[in-house]
């Protein structure tokens, strides 16, 4: 039955990823500022709930959306998760709450 399968929002479609830029983003490779800003709209969340969930500050967030700092080390690897398994970030905000 195909009626039991919903139709794919705008709002879905806006959180998609590119295959090869998620495979990318789970590899640790991250190219620009405009990835983790792509990673964080695929994950669902604000940048106020990516940083909770994430356990950084909105600046360190910001300054990584706009190019003016990397992640390094354990965020690089909580970007990682994020990108392989959005559901167990989206489940860190739920329990940080």
């Amino acid at each position: 039955m195909t009626d039991d399968i919903p139709e794919i929002t705008e709002k879905d479609f806006q959180r998609t990823l590119v295959r090869a830029q998620r495979q990318r983003l789970i590899a640790g490779e991250i190219q620009s500022g405009q990835d983790i800003a792509d990673l964080r709209a695929f994950v669902g969340l604000t940048q106020v709930e990516f940083a909770t969930a994430l356990g950084i500050s909105v600046r360190t967030l910001q300054g990584w959306e706009q190019g003016r700092r990397r992640p390094e080390g354990p965020s690089l690897a909580l970007l990682r998760i994020a990108a392989r398994h959005p559901r167990i970030i989206r489940e860190s905000l739920a329990s940080a709450a």
